[in-house]
Formats: C-alpha cells, structure tokens, sequence
C-alpha cells in the first residue's frame, strides 16, 4: 500500500491511499478458497465446482467485499502509522477502482489535538448550601397532597368555580363548519388549570349540571393544527356533571393511606427528598464554577468536526423550545442573532470534555464494568421490553453507543476527583440566592471564597437572550462539557454508500379538541 500524504494543517489531515490490484485479487482468491467447499452447483459433486464457476458466480460480490477489507485495514494501519487518534469517523472516499485496477482512497480525518498537561492546582469553590426549612417541608407536602387530588360529585345547584371539575360533551365549529377533532364526550377538565384554548375554561364558570352553553374562542396562532390557528371557533357545550375537590389533609389518616406509619415518617421522607434536591443544587453550582476555572486556565485548539456536532446538538435543542413558545418565530430570531456565542459555547464544551477526559486518565478514573452494565440496564428500561435486548447488544457491540453512555458518569467521577482537590468554603443562602446563582448569566454568586473575577469569563457563558427558553438551553449547553471520556473514533469508514443518518420527523400532529397539546418535557441534564 502506497500513502501520500495530501493536507497537513493543524488537526487536519488528509492522504491518497493506493491498494494494489493483486492485493485485492488476493483476497479474492483467500475467500474463494474459503467458500468454494460450501458451493452447491448442479452436475457437480459438493465441494467440487470449479472455482473459476464459482468466482464468475459470485464474483462481483467477493470483489466488493474483498475492497471494503482492504481499504478498512489500510485506513486503521494509515491512523496507526501516523500516530492519529481521529476525532470522528475519517472520510473514505474511493476516487478510483475495478477489475484489474489499484484501488485509489482519499482519506480524510481531523486529530485529537495533544491536550496540555492540565492545570488543576489552586482550585477555589464555594459550596452554597441551603438548610431545609419548616416552611419548604409544608410547601413539598402541599404539593404531595395536590397530586392525590381526588373529586366528588357536587349538588345539583352548586355552579363550577375555579378548582371545580367539568365534565362535558362539545362539538366546535368553524364558519359553521365541524372539523376533525372538534368533537368529545364525558371529557373532563379543571377549571383554572390552562389545559383548554385561552378563555374556554372561563367561560365554563358558574355552569351547573345539564347546562347548555356557548364557548366562542379564539385557536393561538401557534395551535399545532395549521388550519385552524388563529380562527374563531364557537363550542356547542353540554355539562354533564361538576365536581369538587375532595378535602384531603395532611394528617396520620393520609400518611397511613400511602402506607406509611404517620405523618411524621412521610415528612421525614419528604424532607430526605427535599435534601436530595438541594444537594444537586448545590453541586450544580459548583460545578459550574470548577468549569469556568478549568476553561479559563486551558486553551488548545479543537477539532472543529466535534465542535460543529456539538454546536447541532445544542441548536435542535433550542429549535425544540423555541417551537413551544408563544411566537416561536420571533425566538428564532432572538437565536439567530446569538449563533456565534452558541458556536462558541460549542467550542468550550469540547475543550471541556477533552480536558476532562486527559485529567481522569491521569488520575486512573475509570467506570467499572459493573457500573456500566447497570448504566446500560437503565438506559434499557426506555424501551419496550420487546426492544431492550436488542439494545444491551447494540451498546455492547458499537463503542461509540458505549462511550455515550458512560460519558455523564466517567464525567461525574472527574468532577467529584477534582472537588477533593479543590479549596473550599461554604456558605449558607436560600434556596432563591441559590438557584439564581445557576440562571444568572455567569453561573455564581460572587462572595467571598469565589476564586476568580467573573470579567474575566463574560466570554465563556451563554448569552443573554430575550427569550426565556432560549437562555436556559444555552445555560444547559454551556453548563454541561462534550463526552468527557470520548473515544478516538473508529476508523473503519466504508468506502461505498458513506451516509449519515437523518433526523426523523415528526409525526404529523392530529388536530386537536379544545384541550391544547402539552409542551413536551425537557430532558434533565446537569448545569
């Protein structure tokens, strides 16, 4: 195999790669042999076609074969000889091939760069912390008891009020006309709780049992079914029945329905949860300030390739929550205008998970097999049981699904490696300080023991958009660091048939009753 060597600049790289005729010939000729016992041909006995039979009947697809082999293992041995680690998959484009012909391969692969050695000396956090008071306890068991919300049917002549449960028939109409989805029975809705079209649930108030009534009300702009954005539309309404709430009090007869000894056990467990959660917030935000340390104190170039998938990654993102917002057209302008930062947010993830990842393999960090066949048992139980099989065999097969997977955790071992090293002083706040130490535009509070002037980061940190959903995902993506234990990519690409995977489509979305559709739910992730 002949290697040329094309484009050398920076982390890219790119060489002509000449595969032999009879080399690939050779192939051919090692798996016909292999092959050859098996074929069964009429007027032959078994095992004993001719192979010149067999090559002119199979011969294409040996050939095929034979050269996808070939240019596999000279593009691993090309990777090997040159020393690189590719960042992602290399590109493997076949410029020249056929029978008889040197196979000619255009080879092209971005490097992981060589990280520095990390600077992780004279770290300074500040661990805000948050004490659990009575009033939080009582607001959590509200809440509890708001989820055990049960009614009763109501008096004939009690008229629904906020808080109240309709139960009804309607049929709506546009210009007169029904339309798909505009028609239900025994539906049930609580007044107050914003699930219908703006002003159909007001207009529900003070209705009684077997009342007729008119809703007249305007579909959003924004309303999934096009066709009826922004129309008017009149609801002929039946009110079968109105419910109240059912008394319910947070008493040892409550706790003991939840199977729980009495109310002091289910204010103790509530308060282990509430803990629970102050604790991720707390870690939130120092994490948030290790970060910004670390990307302040690094600087190296970065393959752009990983920047650029990153960056997707974090526009989808936004595009998904501007798509729920009241005008999801102005929110894209609004992102539009902050494309730059959010490339540069991209650009500080990946120098973030590559810096990560040099600094666990210096520290011998590493996720044992035992905790990643628990990882991949989780990650399963998002299937249906039919499926989760096939994917603990996907993950198991495919080392780039593995490295995702193990990514947060390996991740979550370096931080907490570099907490113990760290300086740091603790500081009691509210729970309000707190969490808008992690929405504020640079991640913290500054107080004493903060360890850097925030001047020097205003850079580093999301932009400050006007639209809310907009700063919060770019709070997330500049938060979080790209793969901290990613793998130098595979570098088997196949020559023929490269093709990247397209983004599915949604599905078309029915046109719906009265009830508006819920935002869907934004996956957690750690700041």
């Amino acid at each position: 195999m002949q290697t040329v060597e094309t484009l050398n600049e920076g982390l890219k790289r790119a060489f002509r790669l000449t595969i032999p005729a009879k080399d690939i010939d050779a192939r051919i000729d090692a798996e016909l042999k292999t092959i050859a016992p098996q074929v069964r041909m009429p007027g032959f006995r078994p095992g004993k076609v001719p192979a010149n039979l067999v090559r002119k009947m199979h011969g294409q697809a040996l050939a095929q074969q034979a050269l996808e082999s070939a240019v596999q293992e000279g593009v691993q041995k090309l990777m090997a000889e040159q020393n690189i680690r590719p960042a992602m998959q290399p590109s493997v484009a076949l410029e020249t091939a056929g029978e008889g012909q040197d196979a000619v391969v255009k080879v092209e692969v971005e490097a992981l760069p060589d990280v520095p050695a990390p600077k992780t000396e004279g770290l300074k956090l500040e661990r805000l912390t948050v004490e659990v008071t009575d009033a939080m306890l009582d607001e959590a068991v509200t809440r509890l008891l708001e989820g055990q919300k049960s009614f009763e049917p109501a008096p004939a002549s009690h008229k629904a009020g906020n808080g109240d449960l309709v139960v009804m028939d309607f049929e709506g109409k546009v210009d007169g006309e029904a339309f798909e989805g505009g028609k239900g029975e025994n539906m049930s809705v609580e007044l107050g709780s914003g699930r219908l079209i703006p002003g159909f649930e007001d207009q529900l108030i003070g209705a009684k049992a077997n009342d007729e009534k008119q809703v007249k009300v305007t579909f959003p702009e924004n309303y999934p079914a096009a066709y009826l954005s922004g129309r008017e539309a009149v609801f002929d309404v039946v009110v079968n029945e109105v419910q109240t709430p059912r008394a319910i009090k947070a008493d040892d007869d409550f706790a003991k329905s939840m199977g729980l000894e009495g109310i002091d056990q289910l204010r103790q467990l509530v308060k282990a949860q509430v803990e629970q959660e102050l604790n991720g917030l707390t870690r939130t935000h120092m994490k948030r300030q290790l970060l910004d340390q670390l990307a302040a104190a690094h600087d190296f170039e970065v393959p752009q390739s990983m920047v650029e998938a990153e960056f997707d990654q974090i526009w989808r993102q936004l595009l998904h929550e501007a798509s729920h917002e009241a005008d999801p057209a102005a929110a894209r302008d609004e992102m539009e205008k902050d494309r730059d930062d959010y490339k540069a947010i991209a650009e500080r993830r990946v120098r973030l998970g590559l810096l990560l990842s040099e600094i666990g393999a210096k520290a011998g960090v590493e996720v044992s097999p035992q905790e990643m066949n628990q990882l991949i048992a989780q990650a399963a139980q998002q299937y249906q049981p039919a499926d989760r099989q096939r994917f603990v065999e996907y993950v198991q097969n495919d080392p780039m699904a593995a490295a995702q997977l193990r990514a947060p955790l390996f991740e979550d071992k370096v931080v907490d490696s570099l907490f113990v090293q760290a300086e740091i002083s603790e500081r009691t706040v509210s729970r309000e300080e707190l969490e808008a130490a992690i929405e504020s535009e640079d991640g913290h509070v500054h107080g004493p023991g903060c360890g850097h002037d925030h001047h020097d980061h205003d850079h580093d940190h999301a932009p400050k958009a006007k639209k809310a959903p907009a700063k919060k995902a770019a709070a997330k993506a500049d938060a979080k660091p790209a793969k901290a234990d990613a793998k130098p990519a595979k570098a088997d690409a196949k020559p023929a048939k490269a093709s990247a995977k397209k983004d599915a489509a949604p599905a078309a979305e029915k046109a719906a009753s009265p009830a508006k559709k819920p935002a869907a739910k934004k996956a957690k992730s750690e700041a």
